[in-house]
C-alpha cells in the first residue's frame, strides 16, 4: 500500500467522517445522484469532484438523516477519497478542512457583504458608472458657458471658466430659487469656486448629491454659531510658510489657491478673499528652515493645492528639497486630479518622476465619494502612479457624503481600483463652526471603518483620524481582556471574540540568553 493511502487523516476529516456515519433508506433519485458523484470522485484528477461528493453527503445527512452507507459507501471508501484529495491538493489541504470547514466559513461570511454588493452601485455610484450622465451634463454646461471642446479639455480653460458666482452656477445647475438665495447669502462672506468639469459630476435631481454638497455652500455655513478657533497650525508655524506638528515632518503652504473651494475646508481662513502665490524669497525662507533642521525627514508641499503652482515653481521647490541631504521623503497635497484632471500633463509627470528618482515622492489627494472617480480622473491617477512612489487618499467623513458603510466601502474600493491607496479618513473638523452640520459622530465613523476589516482588501482600509493638534487615531481598542497568559481579541467585523496567546513574559524579559547574547560565554 502506498504512503498516501496509509497517511493518517487530520482531525477535520475524521470529524467530517463521523458526521457522515450511518445508513438509512435513500430515495432512488437521491441515491442515483450521489452514486454518480462518487463515481466521478473516484476517477477524478482534481479535488472539486471529491468535495462535491462530501458536500452532497453532508446535505443528505443534515436534511434527511441519511448516512454514507445509505448510498453504498463504506467508511473505507470515504477515507480513500479523503487521502486522494490530500494527495492531489498542492498544499495538502484535506477534504475535511475544505468541505467540512472552509466552505462553511465562506458561506457564513458571504452574508456580511451581500447587502453591500446589492446596494453599492445604486446608493454610491462611481463616476465611471455615471459616465453617460456626466457626459450629458458636460454638453449642457459647455453650451451654457459657451465652451468649445479644446477649452473644456484644457487646464487653463477650466480655471478661466470656473464657477465663482451664483448667476453662473444657476446657468450650469438647475437649483430651486430658495437654494439660489441661500447660496447668495453665503457667497457674500465666503468664496465659492468649482470647475465646469467638477460641476458636471453633480447628478441632476439628486437633492443632496455628494458632489453638490462638497462644492456648493448652503445657508448653514453662515447660520451655524459657535467659537471659531484660530486658523489651523497658527500656533505651530516656526518659520514663514511652514507648519510643524512633528519633529521629523513639516508642511510648506506654498499657495492659497485651489481649483475648487470645498464646503468643508479646514483652511477656510487661509483661503482669504483673493488668490495668492508667494515670492521666491518666502519659499526660500521655508527651505532655509528645513535645511537648518537635520531632524526633518519628510516635507509636504501643500496649500491651497500644490498642483496649482506653475510647473516651473513646483520643479524649483522639489529641486531645492532634493538638494537637502536629510530630506528623504516628499509629499504633494492636491485635489486637482478629481477637480481638474486636465492639469496632469506630461511636463508635470516628468517633474514628479525626476524628483522621485532622487528620493521618494508621494502624491496625497482627497477623494470623498466614488462619484469623483471618472474615466478621466482614473486615468490621471494611473499616469501619476507610474511616476511616483505612491498615491494616497485622505478622505473626510461627512454627513450625507460618505457616512454609511455602503458609501465608504464603495469609495475605498473604487479609489483602490483607480491606483490610489486609502490612507486616512478624517473626522470632519470641530475647529470651524461653519461645518457643524457636516460633522459625523466619532462612534459612527468607528463603526464604518472597522466594518471594513475582513470584508474588503486590507490595503483598502484607511486609518480613522481626528485632526486635534496632530493626527490622533480614533480606532477603538480590540483587546477585550486578559485571560492568564493570553488576551481576548474582538474581531471588529463580526464581534466574535478569540483567544490570542501573548508573548511569554519570563522569556521575553530574559535578554541574557536572547539570540546571539547566549554565545561566547564558554571559556577554554
Amino acid at each position: 500500500m502506498s504512503q498516501t493511502s496509509e497517511a493518517a487523516l487530520d482531525k477535520f476529516t475524521t470529524d467530517l467522517l463521523e458526521q457522515l456515519a450511518g445508513g438509512g433508506d435513500a430515495p432512488a433519485q437521491l441515491r442515483a445522484g450521489i452514486e454518480a458523484l462518487a463515481a466521478a470522485a473516484r476517477d477524478a484528477q482534481a479535488t472539486a469532484p471529491i468535495v462535491a461528493l462530501f458536500r452532497a453527503l453532508r446535505e443528505a445527512k443534515a436534511g434527511a438523516g441519511l448516512g454514507h452507507e445509505a448510498f453504498g459507501l463504506s467508511r473505507a471508501d470515504l477515507e480513500a477519497l479523503a487521502r486522494r484529495h490530500a494527495a492531489i491538493d498542492e498544499h495538502g489541504v484535506t477534504v475535511g478542512g475544505r468541505a467540512g470547514r472552509a466552505l462553511d466559513i465562506i458561506a457564513q461570511a458571504n452574508p456580511r457583504v451581500a447587502d453591500y454588493l446589492a446596494r453599492k452601485d445604486e446608493e454610491a455610484p462611481s463616476g465611471i458608472e455615471l459616465w453617460d450622465t456626466i457626459q450629458e451634463n458636460q454638453a449642457r454646461i459647455r453650451k451654457a458657458l459657451g465652451l468649445d471642446e479644446a477649452t473644456w479639455n484644457s487646464f487653463g480653460g477650466q480655471l478661466a471658466n470656473a464657477i465663482n458666482d451664483v448667476q453662473t452656477l444657476a446657468r450650469c445647475i438647475d437649483l430651486p430659487a430658495d437654494t439660489i438665495r441661500d447660496v447668495t447669502r453665503v457667497t457674500g462672506r465666503y468664496r465659492m469656486r468649482l470647475t465646469p468639469y467638477y460641476a458636471s459630476l453633480i447628478r441632476p435631481g439628486v437633492v443632496n448629491d455628494p458632489v453638490l454638497l462638497q462644492s456648493v455652500p448652503t445657508g448653514e455655513m453662515v447660520d451655524n454659531v459657535g467659537e471659531e478657533l484660530p486658523p489651523v497650525a497658527s500656533d505651530h508655524s516656526p518659520a514663514r510658510l511652514v507648519d510643524q506638528f512633528y519633529p521629523r515632518v513639516v508642511a510648506v503652504k506654498v499657495t492659497n489657491i485651489c481649483a475648487m473651494y470645498c464646503t468643508h475646508c479646514l483652511r477656510i481662513a487661509h483661503i482669504g478673499s483673493a488668490d495668492r502665490t508667494f515670492s521666491k524669497a518666502a519659499y526660500q525662507e521655508a527651505i532655509d528652515y528645513i535645511a537648518a533642521n537635520p531632524a526633518i525627514r519628510d516635507v509636504l508641499i501643500t496649500g491651497g493645492d500644490a498642483f496649482m503652482l506653475p510647473n516651473a515653481s513646483l520643479k524649483w521647490l522639489l529641486d531645492k528639497l532634493d538638494a537637502i541631504d536629510h530630506v528623504r521623503m516628499k509629499r504633494l497635497g492636491t485635489r486637482v486630479p478629481v477637480t481638474t484632471p486636465q492639469r496632469v500633463d506630461n511636463e508635470l509627470l516628468d517633474i514628479l518622476e525626476a524628483s522621485n528618482e532622487r528620493g521618494p515622492v508621494r502624491v496625497v489627494t482627497q477623494i470623498n465619494t466614488a462619484q469623483e472617480i471618472t474615466p478621466v480622473s482614473k486615468d490621471a491617477f494611473r499616469r501619476i502612479s507610474r511616476r511616483v512612489m505612491a498615491v494616497l487618499n485622505q478622505a473626510v467623513l461627512m454627513r450625507g457624503i460618505n457616512d454609511s458603510r455602503i458609501k465608504m466601502w464603495k469609495l475605498c474600493e473604487t479609489i483602490q481600483e483607480a491606483y490610489v491607496r486609502p490612507y486616512y479618513v478624517f473626522n470632519c473638523s470641530y475647529r470651524n463652526p461653519q461645518y457643524t452640520h457636516m460633522r459625523v459622530p466619532i462612534e459612527k465613523g468607528r463603526d464604518i471603518v472597522e466594518s471594513m476589516y475582513g470584508n474588503i482588501s486590507g490595503d483598502a482600509v484607511p486609518r480613522y483620524i481626528a485632526a486635534a493638534g496632530g493626527k490622533v487615531p480614533l480606532h477603538r481598542d480590540n483587546v477585550v481582556r486578559r485571560e492568564g497568559g493570553a488576551v481576548v481579541l474582538r474581531k471588529p467585523w463580526s464581534g466574535e471574540e478569540t483567544v490570542y496567546p501573548d508573548a511569554l513574559p519570563g522569556l521575553y524579559d530574559n535578554d541574557a540568553d536572547f539570540a546571539f547574547n547566549k554565545y561566547g560565554k564558554e571559556r577554554s
